[in-house]
């Protein structure tokens, strides 16, 4: 076996396992027809979707000559890192962390934390675009999950609105 793409191959691995994870967990839930799906359905149909995107892939990764063997480079840590931290406290902005004390602060919040704490990976990041970003981020979040919605969760600071 040659791989003609090291990049192709290990992203059609990659969405070959995250598919079947999908498909096999939606299996524990019901599944239903097409005329009545059940909750595990769209999962499940997701996942066999995903698994047959990663076979092709990784086919193609297999059979078409690519140049230079289109090699995998070094794994970007800060990148990874702040995006996952971003993720991370945005999830503790929403939800607080009652354990050790700390309150929710809230949809907007942590829209702004998430934006500027992911925006940081980027080189050559400018503080000024970022706050535009998540201004624009957050207003229409407030006005696509709450307004329109109608999704009941925090949106400010506990603190705040008491």
């Amino acid at each position: 076996m040659n791989i003609k793409s090291q990049k192709d191959f290990f992203s059609g691995l990659m969405f070959m396992g995250v598919g079947v994870a999908f498909a096999w967990g939606a299996t524990t839930y019901n599944v239903g027809e097409g005329a009545r799906m059940g909750p595990g359905y769209f999962p499940l149909m997701l996942g066999i979707l995903m698994a047959i995107l990663g076979a092709a892939i990784t086919f193609n990764a297999l059979v078409v000559e690519s140049e230079g063997g289109d090699k995998v480079g070094k794994w970007a840590w800060k990148p990874l890192i702040l995006i996952i931290a971003a993720n991370l406290v945005f999830g503790v902005c929403l939800g607080g962390l009652p354990s050790i004390g700390v309150p929710a602060l809230g949809m907007i919040v942590g829209i702004y934390f998430l934006t500027f704490i992911a925006s940081m990976a980027e080189s050559g990041w400018k503080v000024k675009n970022t706050f535009i970003l998540a201004t624009i981020l957050a207003v229409g979040s407030y006005v696509a999950f709450v307004m329109a919605l109608k999704l009941q969760f925090v949106v400010w600071p506990t603190f705040i609105t008491g």
